[in-house]
């Protein structure tokens, strides 16, 4: 009953502030750049995370077969999935025209920098798919590949261009104490390793919900109380709180931009999609309607509310509503890993227009 009781006021407390997401004013100037609110856009903005699916026969923008840096959970071709229809969609927001990914581009103006990819396997998986969109319109560059835990990196090295995925399920620190595991959601000391950073793009979630066995963790401590348990919700919203004080202490916008990838969904229950005797295995097409029935996720109100008390500019990268529609766009029984994987995303695949989308927000 406490859990329940929580759980009602902290939905109360949440929606009864007006939520807002924020994003830049202008990326015109690779150095420096503002914030302002996704709510409310005045005439002539564009809303890159409203829009529909499209067939576009250009697609995919890399061949999986010839890039190094798939991990191999993610290639679901290597893995026997007979089908490639999900590798053909292109996002195609309402408002105005994406502009297309140029590798060139991105190399020459990120030229010599450094971009970390900050979370769990979802931040594994758009740091995959960066590093092969890059890959493919530069396939004889020089490149070094790093696969360590939790640092791992890709170097681009004609181009002077580093890409790191620093592996931290929480962002807050989970650590080894006497009493076992403990999911400290008031401390970051891991936050040193993305200092430096030209680029941060932060993602967290997933591996909040996770319970019995697949929990890593035994205990979780706040103000140097241990407790077995608490609503997942709440403990969400304090650990993403305690990520933003770290922000808000420890990054200079003149040097380093900072995205937040807003919650990946998981299609696990059909009746999520009005289908409820399904999952995401031998799903062929996405979802095309304007509304995705399981409406937003609560952990996307968290997200927007902590992105909103920011005193440093965030850009929220909004892609929950266009990747709730994609439930034919997982592994499902073809990543050598799990029997069924409705929670990652194939590559080629999603993650590409997350980067499409970093891409716009940065040059568009």
């Amino acid at each position: 009953m406490g859990f329940l009781l929580q759980a009602l006021f902290f939905s109360l407390f949440l929606f009864s502030h007006q939520t807002i997401a924020e994003d830049f004013n202008s990326f015109s100037n690779a150095t420096h750049f503002s914030s302002r609110k996704l709510a409310g856009r005045g005439r002539g903005r564009c809303n890159w995370f409203r829009g529909k699916w499209v067939y576009d026969a250009s697609y995919p923008l890399y061949n999986p077969s010839t890039c190094p840096f798939i991990d191999p959970q993610f290639n679901c071709q290597k893995y026997g999935r007979p089908d490639n229809l999900y590798q053909k969609y292109r996002w195609q927001p309402f408002s105005c025209p994406m502009p297309r990914f140029n590798a060139l581009n991105f190399l020459e103006k990120w030229r010599g920098k450094k971009i970390m990819f900050v979370g769990d396997s979802l931040s594994l998986n758009q740091f995959n798919s960066l590093a092969c969109m890059i890959h493919s319109w530069v396939p004889n560059s020089r490149t070094t590949f790093i696969k360590k835990n939790p640092l791992s990196s890709v170097s681009f090295k004609d181009y002077g261009l580093k890409l790191f995925l620093y592996r931290t399920p929480y962002l807050v620190d989970l650590d080894i104490e006497r009493v076992g595991r403990v999911l400290k959601l008031d401390v970051i000391k891991s936050g040193d390793a993305w200092r430096g950073m030209d680029m941060l793009i932060f993602n967290t979630w997933h591996w909040w919900t996770h319970t019995g066995s697949s929990q890593p963790w035994d205990y979780i401590e706040e103000r140097g109380r241990l407790s077995k348990d608490m609503n997942r919700f709440v403990a969400f919203y304090k650990g993403l709180t305690t990520w933003a004080r770290w922000v808000n202490l420890n990054v200079n916008p003149a040097q380093t931009k900072v995205f937040f990838l807003g919650i990946s969904p998981v299609h696990y229950e059909g009746r999520d999609w009005n289908e409820p005797t399904k999952s995401c295995m031998s799903e062929r097409e996405p979802f095309f309607g304007l509304k995705y029935p399981a409406g937003t996720p609560m952990a996307w109100v968290i997200v927007n509310k902590v992105l909103s008390r920011l005193r440093k500019p965030v850009y929220f990268l909004d892609v929950t509503t266009l990747s709730q529609y994609r439930k034919d766009a997982h592994p499902e029984g073809f990543s050598g890993v799990m029997a069924t994987d409705c929670s990652h995303w194939c590559l080629p695949g999603l993650p590409d227009t997350w980067n499409e989308l970093l891409y716009a927000a940065l040059f568009g």
